[in-house]
């Protein structure tokens, strides 16, 4: 009988077949075996399926097939079909980096609280070559506060006990985008986060990403901002509230000013005024977007 924990990995796919056997293969090959990968195809019109006959023969894989429903959906299908004590993540486009799971199991056997274990990424091009990659800062412990603000918790990169999402449940199905913020911020308010420095995951940018739907993915992040701070209205503080709330305006008022939607942008540096006059990041905004006009 093996002694070490089954990690399940959920991969979510929908017409990436000329990615997701790299990803797929990126989990199976990892220094740690006690895995299970749970892969959720969304109704995919390519040949995913044809190209996922590689693992027709390894127990390690499971496959399943549903209608289109949506990255929310399969991600959620992926959840419940997993039995592991741990929780991965490995989107179709990206994969993991060799070590990945031994680094993170290796503080799970050092800090028996359950927590959930992040890191870096590295950041590469469609062919799969390395890119210059930002440093981001990222933090550890109660991280609601900072979380507020950025959604800086990688999605690949987590390693998450099944614990944690049988109490807080899974991605919000009403969210199309930022599911992962969503749940960051729901885990946050019970439970720690544990930053590991070092890159976890290729994350491949380019132009099929659902991510480069700004405008979209800004109106989802006030939404879920607004119904996260409904129901967890003691979780931060009234500074972090209004840090985190100016500091998303801020950040769609530069995308305004990429899009050449000025006055837009000027209510969205207002509106972060008000509520944070002092914010450096909005007075070097707004110099910035003076100076450009």
């Amino acid at each position: 009988m093996n002694d070490k924990p089954l990690v399940s990995v959920v991969v979510a796919t929908y017409n990436m077949a000329q990615y997701i056997c790299e990803a797929v293969d990126s989990v199976l090959n990892q220094d740690y075996q006690n895995i299970e990968v749970i892969l959720v195809d969304d109704g995919s019109e390519d040949d995913t399926q044809q190209k996922l006959q590689r693992y027709a023969g390894d127990q390690r894989v499971k496959i399943f097939w549903q209608h289109n429903a949506g990255q929310t959906a399969a991600k959620n299908r992926g959840l419940n079909e997993a039995v592991g004590e741990y929780i991965g993540f490995c989107d179709a486009d990206n994969y993991w980096l060799p070590g990945k799971l031994s680094m993170q199991l290796d503080f799970c056997e050092e800090n028996k609280k359950p927590t959930v274990i992040y890191g870096d990424l590295q950041l590469i091009d469609v062919l799969g070559k390395n890119l210059n990659t930002p440093i981001v800062k990222r933090y550890s412990g109660k991280i609601t506060g900072p979380l507020l603000m950025d959604n800086f918790v990688t999605f690949n990169t987590t390693l998450i006990p099944r614990r944690i999402l049988d109490e807080v449940g899974g991605f919000d199905e009403t969210l199309r985008m930022g599911i992962d913020y969503d749940l960051w911020l729901r885990i946050s308010v019970h439970y720690d986060f544990q930053y590991l420095p070092k890159p976890l995951v290729g994350y491949r940018i380019w132009g099929g990403q659902m991510s480069n739907r700004t405008g979209e993915r800004f109106e989802n992040f006030f939404r879920l901002m607004k119904n996260f701070l409904g129901k967890y209205p003691d979780s931060v503080s009234s500074v972090e509230i209004k840090r985190g709330w100016a500091h998303t305006y801020v950040s769609r008022g530069r995308w305004q000013v990429t899009e050449r939607r000025y006055r837009a942008a000027l209510q969205d540096y207002l509106t972060a005024f008000r509520l944070r006059p002092y914010d450096w990041r909005l007075w070097k905004s707004m110099l910035k977007f003076g100076l450009g006009r």
